[in-house]
């Protein structure tokens, strides 16, 4: 079987609970209105919502032998996401999460890094993790045995097979860049933040930042803009902003990775450029309207429909 897209990278389990006001003192109880378990990160995540919006996902990452992983796998195989090249790893957990998601959106983290920074994709994978034509790679920068030099030749034997290469990171820094910059030839589809974007290019604006990844040789870059929209630059000229969809914002966890699901979702039905930006962020607003990087997101239908009829933000 060939997969409509590969989603190569960090795969968590998240532990998420709304609304934390302060934890409690000594052993202490409060009571919340939710608390919620996802499978996430900037892979996980992203093939979540890429199997909800009806695409056919193989996932490839690492996850532990415990129970978390036990969790994640049978989350992600109820979505009928193919997780046959998972690999499980003896003696490290999975990696996981708690978010304490406070009213006002702010969600302070703590985090095991657990088995994604054990994961490889070894050459013998290749023919399986490439086979497909999108090849999407989330989560360089907690990925500690694939970053670098490894996700540099994955990129180019993807490229050099044909695919389309998205990508997105995390915790980007100013020292990042070191880590991806060998990979920018090879990547079609750049999509951070804005403001990760700027912070490893060194530039002040979007247009400065989309220049300077295309100069090093994107193709195309696409940035989130979080309550601004999103910016979309082409190694051929194109430019073109769209504003974020008015929404009330309960969580924006994962609001990124369902931005990427959205995107390649588009690039998989062809969308023109202007409905492909459209379809991501509506992918990212949905997600904003609950707990969780699931969140929202229920079909391809439902999707464009929210698309064509969800309001703007006025700028």
């Amino acid at each position: 079987m060939v997969h409509d897209v590969s989603v190569v990278g960090l795969y968590i389990l998240d532990i998420l609970g709304r609304p934390v006001d302060a934890i409690p003192a000594g052993g202490n109880v409060e009571f919340i209105d939710e608390i919620r378990l996802t499978v996430a990160g900037t892979a996980g995540g992203t093939v979540v919502d890429l199997a909800k919006l009806g695409l056919n996902c193989l996932a490839v990452g690492a996850v532990g032998e415990d129970e978390k992983a036990d969790f994640m796998l049978a989350t992600m195989q109820r979505f009928g996401i193919d997780t046959s090249a998972m690999q499980r790893i003896a003696g490290v957990p999975s990696s996981a999460t708690i978010l304490n998601v406070r009213r006002n959106g702010e969600r302070p983290a703590l985090h095991v890094r657990g088995a994604s920074d054990h994961f490889d994709v070894p050459p013998s994978d290749y023919d399986r993790v490439l086979a497909p034509r999108i090849v999407h790679l989330g989560g360089t920068g907690l990925l500690r045995r694939l970053d670098g030099e490894p996700s540099r030749v994955l990129l180019e034997e993807a490229k050099r097979r044909g695919c389309t290469v998205t990508f997105d990171l995390i915790a980007a820094t100013a020292e990042t860049i070191g880590l991806i910059r060998p990979l920018l030839p090879y990547i079609d589809y750049f999509m951070p933040s804005v403001e990760e974007a700027t912070v490893m290019s060194g530039q002040k604006t979007a247009e400065d930042a989309a220049r300077w990844f295309i100069d090093a040789g994107v193709q195309c870059c696409v940035f989130t803009l979080g309550g601004e929209g999103a910016f979309y630059a082409h190694a051929d000229g194109t430019r073109l902003k769209r504003p974020a969809y008015d929404i009330q914002v309960v969580d924006t966890t994962g609001c990124g990775d369902a931005f990427d699901a959205g995107f390649v979702t588009a690039l998989h039905h062809q969308m023109d450029t202007e409905a492909a930006i459209s379809f991501a962020q509506a992918s990212a607003a949905l997600v904003a309207t609950g707990l969780g990087s699931d969140a929202g997101i229920r079909s391809f239908e439902h999707t464009l429909d929210f698309m064509k009829t969800c309001p703007v933000r006025q700028q």
